[in-house]
C-alpha cells in the first residue's frame, strides 16, 4: 500500500523560483489517495469530542464533508465574501499579497458548539487564524484543527498556538 506522501505531486519552481508546490490534486483524483487521507485525517481527531464540522471553500469543503458525514455531525461551509444567501458574520486577514475576507451564516455555530475545522493545507496560518476568529465570534469552541499537509517552514503552526492542530503530511520547508 502507497503512502500517503506518495499521492502528492511536487512541483517544484511553482508558483515562482524556490517554492515546492504541492499538488493536492493528485491526491482527490486517485480513489485510494482520497480514501487514505480522508481515514487518515479522521484517525489524527478521533479522540476529539466536537459538535459541527467546519471547512472553508474549496478543498476544505472536499475532506471536511466526508468527516462529518462519517461521525454523524453537520458540516459548516466557511466561504469567500458575497457567496453565502442568508446573514453572514465576516473577518477580512492579510494574506501574503494582499488581503481576504471570508464568512460564514450567522445561525451556522450555536455558543458553545464544540468545533472541528479541517482544512487541505496550513501554510502561514492566516486563513486558519481567521477561520477560528469567526468560529469564535459566533460562540464556537475550536477543540481542533486537522489539515491534509503543513507547510512547517512557513509556521502556521505558531500563529495559531493553543489551538490542537493535526496534519496528515509535514513537510519541513516552504
Amino acid at each position: 500500500m502507497k503512502k500517503l506522501e506518495e499521492y502528492v505531486v511536487s512541483i517544484p519552481d511553482f508558483p515562482e523560483k524556490g517554492i515546492i508546490f504541492r499538488d493536492v490534486t493528485s491526491v482527490l483524483q486517485d480513489a485510494q489517495g482520497l480514501r487514505l487521507a480522508v481515514d487518515t485525517m479522521e484517525e489524527l481527531v478521533k479522540d476529539l469530542e466536537y459538535d459541527v464540522v467546519v471547512g472553508p471553500e474549496s478543498r476544505g469543503f472536499i475532506f471536511g464533508t466526508p468527516i462529518a458525514y462519517n461521525n454523524n455531525k453537520p458540516f459548516v461551509l466557511i466561504r469567500k465574501k458575497g457567496k453565502l444567501p442568508r446573514e453572514t458574520v465576516s473577518v477580512s486577514y492579510d494574506l501574503e499579497y494582499g488581503s481576504a475576507t471570508i464568512e460564514m451564516h450567522k445561525d451556522s455555530i450555536k455558543p458553545g458548539q464544540k468545533v472541528l475545522i479541517v482544512d487541505d493545507l496550513i501554510a502561514t496560518g492566516g486563513t486558519t487564524e481567521a477561520m477560528i476568529r469567526l468560529v469564535e465570534e459566533l460562540g464556537g469552541e475550536v477543540v481542533g484543527v486537522v489539515v491534509l499537509m503543513e507547510l512547517a517552514g512557513l509556521k502556521g503552526r505558531e500563529k495559531i498556538a493553543g489551538y490542537r492542530l493535526e496534519s496528515a503530511i509535514c513537510y519541513p520547508g516552504k
